[in-house]
């Protein structure tokens, strides 16, 4: 093949993609937006106006602040930083597991292996190398603090996640590459309290690979055929940032 043959096909490409839908899996966030409880509200100051000339602004907020990447560093020793993760691994087929009904009536909700089997019995065998993100609509909470960290009278929060047997089913059988889901933690609250520490976080980060956290709009992505960017810059040294992920609807 030519370059200009190359050239033709990479523009084609680009027209194709650009006739489909695209969906921002993005929250925009603020210094009122929720947030981890260990860490601070973000801080938005005004540097320039334009009456100075121009308008520039210095942000200040933790790396896992509003959408976000986790790098594998992030729970794990010695494994990767953010701008060591490449390119095409930010890049990857999409699957939606979608279980907002059970959210929605059990706080507490926490997928396992059985609900996987469960979802492929409908759906297919979920295939190597995709992005697997859990669905639960936790995401229409935002950008309420109270009612995103969901917690009860004695001050204990209640939100769905991932349970471990599920996470090792995926990444060991499955052989999936990341997972992505709507709230602070891959964990449920529950099994968090429950164990004294993110396992579900740990195990993830533990397989040297990233996960995006404070997913929103996954309703509005199929369950299979989708692909999700993750674009996000490139800090010297960073445990995780604020990502703009968005999928690409078949």
């Amino acid at each position: 093949m030519t370059t200009i043959q190359a050239a033709i096909e990479l523009q084609k490409a680009i027209s194709l993609l650009k006739e489909k839908e695209w969906v921002d899996l993005t929250h925009t966030f603020g210094p009122d937006s929720p947030h981890f409880a260990a860490f601070d509200d973000a801080a938005f100051k005004t540097l320039y106006n334009h009456d100075d000339g121009f308008f520039a602004q210095q942000f200040s907020f933790a790396g896992q602040y509003g959408t976000h990447i986790d790098a594998p560093v992030h729970f794990v020793r010695h494994q990767r930083y953010l701008d060591e993760l490449k390119l095409k691994e930010l890049v990857l087929p999409l699957i939606v597991i979608d279980k907002s009904r059970e959210a929605a009536h059990n706080h507490d909700f926490t997928l396992t292996k059985g609900d996987i089997l469960k979802f492929e019995a409908v759906h297919g065998e979920i295939e190597a190398g995709t992005f697997v993100a859990l669905r639960t609509d936790w995401s229409k909470r935002w950008p309420d603090k109270e009612r995103f960290e969901n917690k009860d009278e004695d001050g204990n929060p209640h939100l769905p996640g991932w349970g471990i047997d599920a996470l090792e089913f995926l990444f060991e059988e499955r052989k999936i590459k990341a997972v992505g889901h709507e709230t602070f933690d891959t964990d449920s609250a529950i099994d968090a309290a429950k164990n004294g520490r993110l396992i579900g976080e740990y195990y993830v980060l533990e397989q040297d690979t990233y996960q995006i956290e404070l997913l929103t709009n996954l309703d509005k992505v199929p369950t299979k055929g989708a692909i999700i960017f993750n674009i996000v810059p490139k800090p010297e040294k960073a445990s995780g940032f604020p990502v703009r992920s968005f999928a690409i609807l078949p």
